[in-house]
């Protein structure tokens, strides 16, 4: 049986000014760096800059209004990446997780895809959220290593050992991804969430 599932669906001269100002003012260097590195990523990011805005707010919305309604008796990760919202986390019920998928498809009118994986039942604890946070460092680590793998361009989340990857790729940038994924120790199943770029 397959461990994969598939579901279709800055230059340098422009950072020089934020470093002499780093230089000038040492105080605010790690704020100019880290604005920096940002600015850096959002240019080399395959979504253009206006839906990498709207990812964002995607997720703050349907974050900030689960958190509002339903506080800690959810658990909710809201990941958007080209308005593809993935659901992770789990519901105590199903009228719960039915409506989170409402909010989502509501917060935004840009939102394509919704990709409901939410589990009902009890919300996992900090020990179960700690070893998904430590798969997806390693997952993150091993593409970073990975002569085959352009990191960058792959949006890794893990929840309940589930390794969910998103990012416009072609498909044999997905299909790299998924194998130094599906390859990590921990990991108990891979699932593409691809937007394919041929």
């Amino acid at each position: 049986m397959s461990a994969f599932v598939s579901r279709s669906s800055a230059s340098c001269v422009a950072a020089l000014p934020l470093v002499v100002a780093a230089a000038i003012l040492p105080g605010c260097a790690p704020v100019i760096v880290a604005g920096a590195t940002q600015a850096t990523l959002m240019a080399v990011d395959r979504r253009p800059t206006g839906a990498q805005v709207d990812d964002g707010a995607i997720e703050f919305k349907v974050e900030s209004e689960a958190g509002t309604r339903w506080g800690n008796e959810v658990h909710l990760n809201v990941t958007s990446y080209n308005a593809n919202v993935l659901l992770t986390g789990e519901a105590q019920s199903a009228e719960v997780k039915s409506e989170i998928v409402r909010i989502t498809r509501d917060s935004h009118d840009r939102v394509r895809n919704v990709y409901d994986e939410m589990v009902i039942g009890a919300v996992t604890d900090l020990g179960a959220r700690s070893n998904d946070t430590y798969i997806t460092s390693k997952v993150k680590a091993r593409m970073i290593d990975s002569d085959t793998v352009k990191s960058i361009y792959v949006k890794v989340v893990t929840e309940r050992r589930v390794v969910y990857l998103m990012g416009i790729a072609s498909r044999q940038e997905g299909d790299a991804a998924a194998q130094v994924a599906a390859a990590t120790e921990g990991v108990a199943r891979v699932v593409k969430l691809f937007e394919y770029s041929n």
